[in-house]
């Protein structure tokens, strides 16, 4: 294990879901954002605000064209892109969407996702001398709850949360070591949400299912690590650096509403990053933040000096990463998503810029020492 050495303080994620709707529609965000397009341009703009690392994703459903046959044309241009603007981007392997006809869980998905993994783990070394960053699967404990548990994400199965958890954790730990076959000196990033859940004062009787609650947040890196269901082949090594997911409703009552930051029941961040750190040991990145509308700038204070005072009391948070960093359309519904630092883009790649949420970046840089944008505009 060795200690992932970010770019810049602040990441900015671009969205990447490819899973399939109940309607059947499969999403795939990369594409309606017009990254795909605009990929340069995007990189650009990153670094023209002191941002040089990003999230990302391949797309498996496009890569895999047949059982174990890969094209991966609709990732080399960025990769390469990335390479010659020196932008470093953390690859998210499965982002919720796998190739038609694969069942999720029979033990054929588990291969062909290690096989996977090592053929672009080869792909990224024969690009780069850069040691690849990767994350195998994205959120492995919503992942598993969305589509295992409540029927929310395809496959759209109920009261198989665990055993989907299970088979994520076999299918992460597999792509793991078949990535080290060919590049020993890749890292991974694993992502996952950072949760509270509480009883409601007037309702003690919650508070063992409402704490039982929030502790399901940490059996995926558990399993990871080993020290739960063993026989997955978990191990401490799996884990070196940890991602966490961070959002305004990431705190709610037990059968109840969201929290608010500003309220009394809400628990501040700081602690919560403190008491990871101290479960796990390892060095945190905020992997995700972010909220919509005019809140942006609000939230992003929030959350920078909340890791300011984590970081204050000897707790190691590596990077904060802004996501998504552009607007998409709503996984559900298409509706235009106001959370990004830049809007849609138009015909010729120009994304407007929020202004408010830039200036606070900019604050936020010169206050972890981070280098100061060339410009703050839209384009």
């Amino acid at each position: 294990m060795g200690d992932v050495q970010f770019r810049s303080f602040f990441l900015g994620g671009f969205e990447c879901s490819t899973h399939r709707l109940r309607s059947g529609k499969r999403l795939d965000l990369l594409e309606a954002t017009r990254h795909t397009e605009f990929f340069q341009a995007d990189y650009r703009r990153l670094q023209e605000q002191g941002i040089c690392s990003a999230r990302s994703g391949i797309r498996w459903h496009l890569i895999e064209t047949a059982p174990y046959r890969y094209d991966f044309s609709s990732v080399l241009p960025m990769i390469r892109a990335a390479n010659d603007a020196g932008m470093q981007v953390i690859w998210d392997i499965c982002h919720y969407g796998w190739p038609d006809g694969l069942d999720i869980f029979r033990p054929e998905f588990v291969d062909r996702f290690a096989a996977l993994a090592q053929a672009f783990a080869r792909l990224l070394r024969e690009e780069s001398d850069a040691a690849p960053l990767l994350t195998p699967i994205n959120e492995i404990s919503y992942f598993s709850w969305a589509a295992g548990e409540v029927e929310y994400m395809n496959p759209f199965a109920r009261g198989r949360g665990l055993e989907l958890k299970t088979q994520l954790v076999r299918a992460a730990i597999a792509g793991m070591e078949a990535v080290w076959d060919v590049a020993p000196q890749a890292q991974f990033i694993h992502v996952e949400p950072l949760i509270r859940v509480i009883a409601h004062p007037d309702r003690p009787q919650d508070r063992q299912a409402a704490e039982a609650y929030s502790n399901s947040q940490y059996q995926a890196w558990d399993m990871l690590l080993g020290r739960e269901w063993p026989q997955l082949g978990g191990a401490e090594k799996y884990v070196s650096h940890m991602g966490l997911n961070f959002y305004p409703d990431n705190q709610w009552i037990y059968h109840g509403r969201k929290l608010k930051w500003t309220e009394p029941l809400y628990r501040p961040l700081h602690e919560l990053l403190i008491d990871i750190h101290a479960r796990y040991g390892r060095p945190l990145l905020i992997s995700e933040t972010g909220t919509e509308g005019k809140d942006r700038p609000l939230w992003f204070r929030y959350v920078t000096d909340e890791v300011g005072a984590a970081m204050a009391a000897g707790t190691p948070v590596d990077g904060i990463c802004l996501y998504p960093i552009v607007n998409h359309p709503g996984w559900d519904n298409d509706r235009h998503c106001p959370n990004g630092l830049w809007d849609y883009a138009d015909d010729g790649g120009n994304r407007p810029i929020y202004t408010p949420l830039a200036e606070e970046l900019r604050r936020q840089q010169e206050r972890f020492a981070q280098p100061e944008p060339a410009l703050v505009m839209a384009g």
